[in-house]
C-alpha cells in the first residue's frame, strides 16, 4: 500500500523550518501486516516537543525516521494472532509499546518496558520489523513504533488502545501523549492530593495537561510559570489558581510566597536542566518535584545533597505520566467526557501534512500548543 508521509533523514536543520524543510514529504509503501499487528489509517496527529527534540537533534534517533508519536486512528486491517482489536475500531496509540511479560511491564509499569524501548530505540516495531520502504527500497525507521505523520501505518497490537467511537478523533488523540503524560505526572508519578500545592514549569501541551489534571485531583493552589502570557491566560481557564511569569518576577521566590515556603509538588515539562533546578528549589520540604521534559543526554542535574536527607525531598523522573495506558486513556477521556478534563482547549490549529515545517516553526516559538495535522486533508498543489 502506498502512503504519504513525513520523513526525517537529517536532524539539526536551522530554524526556520519553514526554509529548511527537515521534514520531507515522501511517497512511501507500507506494510504488509505481520503476526500481532495491525493496519490503521491516522486521523490527526498532533505536533508535540518530543518531534521537536528529534527534529533540532536533541533527542537522538536512527534516521531516516517516519515521524509522529501522538495520533489517532482506525483500523482497516488485522494480521494473525492479533486478539484485542478489529476492523472498524477506533484508536489512540502509545508510544511505548509493552511488551506485557517483563518485569517492568509484570510491576505494572509498561512505560519502562524492555522490548518496548529497545524497539523504540532501534526505530522498529516490537517485533523488531520496519514496515516502511522508500522509492529505492531502503527500510524506514518507525517513532516510537507509531510514525503518526503518515496516512497509513503498521503497528503493533500493544500500541494501540481502544477507544470509544464517539470521542472525535481529533481529541482523541491528545489522549496518546499530552494528556496521558502530564495528568498522568499529577495522578501516578506525583499522586497529588486534594487541598496539595502544585505548580507547573512549563505550558506547552503537557504542561497544561498537568494544570487540568492538578485541579481535577483538587490540589490547591496550582501554580502555572511560563514565558509567555498567552499559556499563562489559557492555563488560568484550565485550573490554575495563580500565574507567574519568570520575565517580570524570580519564579522561585513566588512560588515559595503562595505555598508559605515552596509547593507540595512542582513539575517540570520544559526539558531543560536549569529550569529543573529551579523547579527543585520551589519544592517544599517534604515535597516531591517531578521531571517530566526531556533534556538532552549531555546535560547535568544538580541539587544539594543535604536537602534530600534533612528536608525529606524526592526528585522522580516521569515518564509517559507513568500510566497504564489501557488503563489510564479510558480513565481520562471519561474525565474529559465529564467536563473534568477540558483538553479541547488544548488545541491551536490544524493543518495539512504538507505545512508540518511551519508547524514545527509555531511550536518552537511558542505561538502553539497542540496543533494537530489532519492527514485527510489534500496536500497544496494536489
Amino acid at each position: 500500500m502506498k502512503t504519504l508521509a513525513a520523513v526525517l533523514r537529517e536532524a539539526g536543520r536551522p530554524t526556520p523550518y519553514a526554509t529548511s524543510q527537515p521534514l520531507e514529504i515522501e511517497e512511501l509503501e507500507v506494510g504488509p501486516v505481520g503476526p500481532g499487528e495491525v493496519l490503521v489509517k491516522i486521523s490527526h496527529a498532533g505536533i508535540c516537543h518530543s518531534d521537536l527534540s528529534v527534529i533540532n537533534g536533541t533527542r537522538l534517533r536512527g534516521l531516516p525516521l517516519v515521524m509522529g508519536h501522538e495520533a489517532s486512528g482506525v483500523i482497516v486491517e488485522t494480521g494473525s494472532n492479533v486478539r484485542r482489536l478489529n476492523e472498524g475500531d477506533h484508536v489512540v496509540f502509545s508510544f511505548v509499546p509493552p511488551c506485557g511479560s517483563c518485569p517492568p511491564c509484570i510491576a505494572g509499569r509498561p512505560a519502562l518496558c524492555r522490548p518496548g524501548n529497545e524497539a523504540n530505540g532501534a526505530g522498529t516495531l516490537l517485533s523488531g520489523s520496519r514496515r516502511f520502504t522508500d522509492a529505492g527500497g531502503q527500510a524506514l525507521n518507525h517513532h516510537s513504533g507509531v510514525s503518526a505523520f503518515s496516512q497509513y501505518v503498521v503497528a503493533a497490537e500493544e500500541s494501540l488502545i481502544v477507544v470509544d467511537a464517539g470521542l472525535p478523533l481529533q481529541e482523541a488523540a491528545l489522549f496518546g501523549c499530552a494528556v496521558i503524560t502530564g495528568v498522568g505526572a499529577v495522578f501516578n508519578s506525583a499522586q497529588a492530593r486534594p487541598g496539595s500545592s502544585l505548580a507547573v514549569f512549563g505550558l506547552g501541551g503537557v504542561g497544561l495537561s498537568a494544570i487540568m489534571g492538578a485541579r481535577a485531583a483538587g490540589a490547591n493552589p496550582v501554580i502555572a510559570v511560563d514565558i509567555v502570557e498567552s499559556k499563562l491566560q489559557l492555563a488560568k481557564t484550565l485550573g490554575a489558581t495563580h500565574i507567574v511569569n519568570p520575565t517580570e518576577t524570580d519564579a522561585v521566590e513566588a512560588i515559595r510566597d503562595i505555598t508559605g515556603g515552596g509547593a507540595d509538588t512542582v513539575v517540570e515539562s520544559v526539558g531543560n536542566e536549569k529550569v529543573l533546578a529551579q523547579a527543585y528549589a520551589a519544592t517544599g520540604r517534604g515535597g516531591t518535584t517531578v521531571a517530566v521534559g526531556l533534556p538532552h543526554p549531555d546535560r547535568q542535574f544538580t541539587v544539594p545533597a543535604i536537602s534530600l536527607v534533612a528536608d525529606e525531598r524526592t526528585v522522580r523522573g516521569s515518564y509517559m505520566g507513568s500510566a497504564v495506558p489501557k488503563r489510564d486513556v479510558p480513565k481520562y477521556i471519561a474525565m474529559y467526557q465529564a467536563g473534568q478534563l477540558p483538553v479541547d482547549k488544548l488545541l491551536t490549529g490544524t493543518l495539512g501534512l504538507d505545512a508540518i515545517n511551519t508547524g514545527m516553526d509555531r511550536l518552537a516559538d511558542g505561538s502553539a500548543v497542540r496543533q494537530m495535522v489532519d492527514l485527510s486533508l489534500p496536500l497544496s498543489g494536489q
